[in-house]
C-alpha cells in the first residue's frame, strides 16, 4: 500500500473520533484541507496555503508542471484547479498555464467566461506555437488558459500522441507553471498518462464520498507508473459549527 495513502488512512481514523490531526510532517506529500463547499472557486486562503506548500518551496526545486486528478466525478477538481492557477499567477508573478486537459466533461472555459472552441485538441493536430492556441484570462496577461478545444469521438486517444510530449515540453519552455485538470482517475486512466509528462499529481479526494479502497487502488497505480503525489487534497469537507466561527478556534 502507498505511504501516501497511509497517511491518508490515519488522518481518516483520526476523524472518526473527532479529533483533529496532527500536522503531517511528510516531505512527499502535503495535507491541505478545505474548510466547507465552495460554489465558484476554491477558498482563497486554501488556495494560497497550496500554492505555497507545492509551488513557491524556497528550500528546493518546486514542481512546474502538475496534474489535478479527482478520485472520482465531480470531487471539485476543475474549481480546485481554476482557484490554485489564479492564485499562483498572482503570487508568483510568472507565467502560469492552466490546461484542460479534460476532453471528457470540460469545465474550465465557462469558469472564466471563454469559448472552448480552439485549444488543446487543436495544437496537438494543427500547426503553430503552443501559446497561438491558448487566451490570456486575467488583467496582468500571465495567467493563460489552454482549453480542451474541438472536441470529437476520439478526441481523447489524442492524448496518448508523440505530439502531447512534444506540446507539453513547449508548455515548459514558455510557462514558468503548467496546472492541467484532468479527468477522474477511476474512470479513466487520462491521468497516468499526464502524470508521466509531468512533475507530479495532486489529488482530490471528496470528504464522505471517495471510497478508501478506491483511492488506495489510485495510489498504487500512480507508485506503479513512478508518478509522484505531490499533495492529497480533502474537498467538500463541513462542519458542525459555522465556519466563520471555526477558522477563529
Amino acid at each position: 500500500m502507498s505511504k501516501h495513502f497511509d497517511v491518508m488512512q490515519r488522518m481518516e481514523k483520526e476523524r472518526s473520533f473527532g479529533v483533529e490531526p496532527d500536522p503531517i510532517d511528510d516531505p512527499l506529500i502535503r495535507r491541505v484541507k478545505v474548510k466547507g463547499q465552495r460554489q465558484k472557486r476554491w477558498a482563497n486562503d486554501e488556495s494560497l496555503r497550496l500554492v505555497q506548500q507545492i509551488f513557491l518551496l524556497q528550500t528546493e526545486e518546486p514542481p512546474r508542471v502538475v496534474v489535478f486528478a479527482g478520485i472520482d466525478h465531480g470531487n471539485g477538481c476543475s474549481q480546485i484547479c481554476a482557484s490554485v492557477a489564479e492564485t499562483l499567477a498572482q503570487h508568483a508573478r510568472r507565467r502560469v498555464c492552466l490546461v484542460e486537459a479534460n476532453f471528457r466533461s470540460p469545465a474550465l472555459p465557462e469558469m472564466f467566461g471563454t469559448t472552448n472552441h480552439y485549444g488543446l485538441t487543436n495544437a496537438l493536430l494543427e500547426k503553430g506555437p503552443i501559446d497561438s492556441f491558448a487566451k490570456p484570462v486575467n488583467e496582468d496577461d500571465n495567467l493563460w488558459l489552454l482549453s480542451s478545444g474541438s472536441l470529437a469521438a476520439d478526441s481523447q486517444n489524442l492524448l496518448t500522441s508523440e505530439r502531447l510530449r512534444e506540446r507539453f515540453q513547449e508548455l515548459r519552455e514558455g510557462f514558468e507553471f503548467v496546472i492541467v485538470d484532468s479527468p477522474p482517475l477511476t474512470r479513466y486512466s487520462d491521468a497516468i498518462v499526464l502524470g508521466q509528462l509531468s512533475d507530479g499529481v495532486i489529488l482530490v479526494v471528496e470528504a464522505d464520498s471517495t471510497r478508501r479502497e478506491a483511492a488506495s487502488a489510485i495510489a498504487a497505480n500512480l507508485r506503479s507508473a513512478k508518478i509522484p503525489i505531490l499533495a492529497a487534497v480533502l474537498n467538500k469537507r463541513t462542519f458542525p459549527i459555522p465556519e466563520n466561527i471555526y477558522i477563529k478556534l
